[in-house]
C-alpha cells in the first residue's frame, strides 16, 4: 500500500514537512541497531462528525515510558504531541487513520548514551490490519523475547524483529497470523496483538510479565468490567487455549477480531454466540464515542 504521496505532511523535530522531503541521519543507531521507540495510534471519525484520537494521552504517555526504559532523551510533552497529532491529521485531511510516532536516535556507531533524540509522527489510513474474517492461527516456532534480555514493556523497534519473523513463518503455511509463547511454554501474544479465549462463559488473557501489555488489552478489560463479564488474568497452555470456546486478538491496528482456529482446532462456538463477539461490537462503538448497551443476554 501507498502510505504517502508528494502532497502528504507528517510532524519532524517541531515543524510540519512534505513526507517526500523528510531526512534523517543514515548513520542514526535507530536504521543501524533498530534503537528508537514507536507508538501505533488510531484516530476515528466519531458519531457526532469530530475526529477523535482513541487514548491518545495513554499511547503518549507509554511512548515516553518506553523512551525512559531504553534510555532515550525525551523533552517532549504529551500535550504537545497529541496537539501536534491532531494537526497532522488535519494537514493531510484524515479523520480514521492509522498514526506512528517514533522516537530515533542520531548518528552513533558506539553504545553510550545518546545526548538527544529526534521525532516524526506520520499518518495514513488503514484497514484492519488483519483484516476482518476470522482468523487461522499457527503456534509459532519462534518464542516472545525473554524479559530479563530485554525491557520488554518498552514499545522499541528491535523487538519486533521477532514479531516479522514470526509473522512470516505463519503466512508462509498457509497460516493468517502466528501465536508466539513465552520462554516457559505458556501463551503470551501475537505479533503485535494481544490474546484472550473464552470458556464457558468467561474469558481469559495472559497475566502480565512476558508480554506487551497493550492499550486495546486495557480497554477490554474496561469493557469487561462496564459490560459485567468475568475476566482472569493467568498463565496458560496452548492445550488449555485449543479447548476455548472461542478466542480473540486485540491491538491498536487489528482492533478486535475473532479466531477460527490454531493448527488443527477449530473453536467450535459460533463467533455470533459468543461473548467475544459482544466485546468486538462494544470496542466498535466505543472508539467512535457511540452508546452502546451495557447489559445483554448470553445466548
Amino acid at each position: 500500500m501507498a502510505y504517502y504521496n508528494d502532497k502528504t505532511i507528517v510532524y519532524l523535530n517541531g515543524e510540519f514537512v512534505k513526507a517526500v522531503e523528510a531526512k534523517m541521519d543514515l548513520y542514526s543507531q535507530s536504521l543501524h541497531y533498530g534503537y528508537s521507540v514507536f507508538e501505533g495510534i488510531r484516530s476515528y471519525k466519531a458519531v457526532n462528525g469530530e475526529t477523535r484520537v482513541f487514548k491518545a494521552k495513554e499511547h503518549y504517555d507509554r511512548l515516553e515510558q518506553s523512551a525512559a526504559a531504553v534510555n532515550m532523551p525525551y523533552h517532549w510533552t504529551t500535550e504537545q504531541l497529541i496537539d501536534a497529532t491532531y494537526e497532522t491529521l488535519k494537514r493531510n485531511n484524515l479523520q480514521d487513520a492509522y498514526i506512528r510516532p517514533v522516537v530515533y536516535a542520531p548518528a552513533n556507531m558506539s553504545f553510550v548514551k545518546n545526548k538527544e533524540s529526534f521525532i516524526v509522527i506520520e499518518a495514513w489510513e488503514m484497514q484492519p490490519f488483519l483484516g476482518e474474517k476470522l482468523l487461522r492461527v499457527m503456534t509459532s516456532s519462534f518464542e516472545r523475547p525473554n524479559p530479563k534480555a530485554f525491557k520488554i514493556h518498552a514499545k522499541a523497534t528491535g523487538h519486533y524483529v521477532n514479531s516479522l519473523l514470526a509473522s512470516q513463518e505463519a503466512k508462509t503455511n498457509g497460516f493468517d497470523e502466528a501465536l508466539l509463547l513465552d520462554m516457559n511454554g505458556f501463551v503470551a501474544e501475537g505479533p503485535g496483538a494481544n490474546i484472550f479465549y473464552e470458556k464457558d462463559g468467561k474469558l481469559y488473557t495472559p497475566s502480565p510479565g512476558n508480554i506487551l501489555p497493550g492499550i486495546t488489552r486495557a480497554t477490554v478489560l474496561e469493557l469487561c468490567d462496564e459490560l459485567r463479564i468475568a475476566v482472569e488474568e493467568k498463565s496458560f497452555t496452548i492445550e488449555e487455549l485449543k479447548k476455548a470456546d472461542a478466542v480473540f486478538y486485540c491491538g491498536t491496528a487489528a482492533e478486535v477480531i475473532g479466531w477460527e482456529s490454531l493448527d488443527e482446532t477449530v473453536f467450535p462456538k459460533p463467533w455470533d454466540q459468543t461473548l467475544s463477539r459482544t466485546i468486538q461490537d462494544a470496542y466498535k462503538h466505543k472508539v467512535v464515542e457511540k452508546a452502546y448497551k451495557t447489559t445483554f443476554e448470553l445466548a
